[in-house]
């Protein structure tokens, strides 16, 4: 199989043997509400590469993803700009023309970023930017301050801060999030694991943050968790539910890139195989009621990235 994708900046075709982005093997089981969104995708294709980036993904198309969420009956869709793109996202801006109103974006910025860059960032879809404070960069910057810089870069857009951390972390900025003068979004259950339950630190004080209102949490298996049972999460998305269940949102991180596959940055890594209609039909088990998974899938998106 012939795949296109920059390897170092430049765009090059090479035959690798991998698996392409996976597509859901299980069908939906419940009854998906109209407008429903998968709040945490990526587009990874023939884009010049950051640097510093700690893997190299295989490519995952808006046609490829277009597909999978027709297999899903997801209509909506929040493209976030992954690491290895750095602050150039031309690859989550190209996502959101191929699903037009129906998509929104995450943007990763830095102080090179103008106001005007910002201003074009929002005509084209992007409703926040990521922050990552717990495997990105290596910054000299405490995590504090740099959420501090980035939430008063934004708090004039109506924008929100959406934050990749460990649960210490949460824990770490609990006050700044509270005092935040721009919403707060927390990626893959504040980056809690599956194994470690709901006592594990710095979980819940996410609790809290969801119970306040002043945080968002997206419900969504990655990372480390990719692979493990995924009724290993239901304590976990059980908890923020029962905590704020107009606090949440639901996401796949199609298509599962494998950035700690310990290949070397500039190799190839092949994309995680992942079953998402099997993930979508844990939420039927995490919130019963129709109308719990409305505000999930539907009202919360909506609210957030103005649908």
């Amino acid at each position: 199989m012939t795949r296109r994708i920059a390897i170092g900046g430049a765009v090059t075709s090479a035959n690798y043997l991998f698996a392409k982005a996976s597509q859901p093997k299980t069908p939906v089981n419940f009854a998906v509400p109209a407008h429903a969104c998968d709040c945490h995708t990526h587009i990874f294709g023939a884009y010049p590469l950051f640097a510093g980036r700690g893997y190299t993904p295989e490519a995952a198309l808006p046609a490829e993803m277009a597909a999978f969420h027709r297999a899903l009956h997801i209509e909506r869709v929040v493209i976030v700009t992954p690491s290895i793109y750095g602050t150039d996202n031309t690859a989550s801006l190209d996502g959101i023309k191929a699903r037009g109103r129906n998509a929104r974006g995450v943007a990763v910025i830095d102080e090179r970023t103008s106001e005007r860059d910002l201003d074009e960032l929002h005509e084209g879809g992007f409703r926040g930017i990521r922050l990552n404070l717990s495997n990105g960069p290596r910054s000299s910057v405490p995590p504090g301050e740099r959420f501090q810089a980035a939430a008063k870069r934004i708090a004039a857009r109506g924008w929100h801060l959406q934050m990749n951390v460990a649960p210490t972390v949460v824990t770490g900025i609990k006050d700044l999030v509270l005092a935040s003068p721009v919403p707060v979004v927390f990626d893959h259950f504040g980056g809690a694991s599956m194994l470690k339950g709901v006592d594990q630190p710095g979980f819940s004080d996410l609790v809290e943050l969801v119970r306040s209102g002043k945080a968002y949490v997206k419900i969504s298996i990655s990372g480390a968790n990719i692979g493990l049972p995924f009724g290993g999460a239901s304590p976990l998305a059980k908890a923020l539910i029962a905590a704020n269940a107009d606090r949440i949102l639901w996401g796949t991180d199609w298509p599962h890139p494998d950035a700690a596959s310990g290949r070397k940055a500039t190799e190839v890594s092949p994309l995680k195989q992942v079953d998402d209609g099997e993930v979508l039909n844990q939420l039927p088990l995490w919130a019963p009621d129709a109308v719990t998974r409305q505000k999930i899938l539907v009202n919360n998106p909506a609210r957030l990235y103005g649908f």
